[in-house]
């Protein structure tokens, strides 16, 4: 399995359930997100119901109300949930990169950067609508938050042990570096993936071929 097979994590079937009755009260917030989040993908975000989400699980209106205040609450949620499926995919392809390797680096961060953040879906499309501009906005400052503050934390110190990090403000630097790179890809998504590595190297001053 590679970095984007494991970022293809889908909610549990419905027939995986437990019954309602023996949930507690963190696996009902979580079924109920993952309701939301399977609607979310199959109609879109803006003809999806409280309604249809309580439906799916078979709960009333009311019981929604008891773990979120509105709408807008669990979509917050599932930004959470696709962030955190982005960044388990990430993990794994941090411990999965050939150490010493740049270029084998570079080019499977790119291919699961268009699987995690671009993979085309009702709700993905609708995050890229005027109508979701600030949702669009937050989810893609949070991804651009969270990958900083893991990549710091973790490949850029296992390249420092090998080559000079030539670049101040580790975190300002890929802040702005991921939010660029998902809004070039996000209007250019035919652009070639050796040109994105390429951006990200010049980016950060990468020693590339030695």
């Amino acid at each position: 399995m590679d970095a984007t097979e494991a970022y293809d994590i889908a909610p549990s079937p419905a027939a995986r359930r437990r019954p309602h009755a023996m949930m507690d009260p963190a696996e009902r917030r979580e079924e109920i997100i993952a309701a939301a989040r399977a609607l979310y993908e199959e109609k879109g975000l803006a003809r999806t119901t409280i309604q249809d989400i309580t439906g799916r699980i078979g709960v009333a209106r009311s019981l929604f109300y008891h773990y979120f205040p509105d709408k807008d609450a669990v979509t917050s949620a599932v930004l959470d949930a696709y962030i955190a499926d982005y960044l388990e995919a990430l993990h794994y392809w941090n411990a999965n990169r050939r150490q010493g390797d740049i270029e084998h680096a570079l080019s499977s961060v790119v291919r699961l950067l268009r699987v995690a953040l671009f993979e085309h879906d009702a709700f993905r499309a609708a995050l890229a609508s005027r109508e979701n501009a600030a949702l669009y906005l937050e989810f893609i400052n949070r991804v651009a938050d969270q990958t900083a503050t893991y990549l710091i934390e973790s490949t850029v110190r296992d390249y420092q042990a090998l080559h000079e990090v030539r670049i101040d403000h580790l975190y300002e630097t890929f802040y702005v570096l991921i939010l660029g790179i998902i809004g070039y890809m996000r209007h250019h998504p035919d652009a070639d993936d050796a040109l994105i590595a390429d951006l990200i190297a010049q980016t950060l001053h990468m020693e590339r071929g030695q």
